[in-house]
């Protein structure tokens, strides 16, 4: 099982990106993933999940509106669009799946993850 995440770097402020986390190895459409980050030190922290079959979505609140979790089932692979970043969004970002009836905001309920990926927003 791999989880390969991609799509970070260096933007200013009220930028955007997607991060794009692809997986092998197990097929996403019968997982929970999410995403995760950890800024410079500090813990990781949750960051947003999606599980079910109706995709439910969940986020930290500092996130809310400016960042969209979704996942491509064909391609299966995981997507999180980031809108409107701050200076405060730079982290290494990591994607990760579990079980779909764990806690999906809790890090230690996901069995894989991803490498990570550094998103750098400038001020």
């Amino acid at each position: 099982v791999q989880l390969q995440a991609s799509g970070g770097g260096l933007v200013q402020a009220g930028d955007s990106l997607t991060l794009s986390c692809a997986a092998s190895g197990l097929s996403i459409a019968f997982f929970a993933v999410g995403w995760f980050r950890q800024a410079p030190g500090k813990e990781r922290e949750f960051v947003a999940s999606l599980r079910g079959s109706a995709d439910s979505t969940y986020y930290t609140e500092s996130v809310k509106g400016r960042f969209t979790i979704s996942r491509d089932k064909a391609r299966n692979k995981v997507n999180l669009r980031m809108n409107n970043l701050k200076p405060e969004d730079t982290a290494v970002y990591y994607c990760a799946a579990g079980s779909q009836y764990g806690d999906t905001k809790v890090h230690t309920d996901y069995v894989y993850w991803g490498q990570g990926t550094l998103v750098t927003v400038s001020s």
